[in-house]
């Protein structure tokens, strides 16, 4: 693991402020998927289980958007539409983390691994959780 990235709790959010969110990061991969959504949003993806996320604020204010399996469940601020968080189809029981969303920029940190979301069914055990 990256000397950066020792688990450690993050905090992050939407653009205004109104979403706010913590999370418990202790690995240092996160994926850059190239399917039609992640590659509108720039949706850098950092895996987690539920336990290491925390919703601090804005339950209210989050509007979800579902489309194709209806299975992911993505959600985002409805005041300024930005995207930190979601439940991916590819792990259901997860919570997937936009780490471009965090207070800090710790990008540099990470391994950035490119996923060919596109093909997800064909590559889905090449991510780690």
């Amino acid at each position: 693991m990256n000397e950066l990235i020792k688990p450690s709790i993050y905090q992050g959010g939407c653009h205004c402020g109104t979403v706010r969110f913590q999370v418990l990061i202790d690995r240092d991969i996160v994926y850059d998927c190239n399917c039609s959504i992640c590659r509108k949003k720039g949706f850098l993806h950092l895996i987690v289980p539920p336990e290491n996320f925390t919703l601090l604020q804005g339950r209210d204010n989050l509007t979800s958007y579902r489309f194709n399996t209806k299975i992911a469940e993505h959600t985002f601020c409805s005041i300024c539409g930005i995207h930190s968080f979601y439940r991916p189809c590819s792990h259901p029981d997860m919570i997937d983390v936009n780490i471009r969303t965090l207070n800090r920029d710790i990008i540099s940190s990470f391994k950035v691994q490119p996923f060919d979301g596109r093909n997800w069914e064909n590559n889905i055990n090449k991510i780690q959780n």
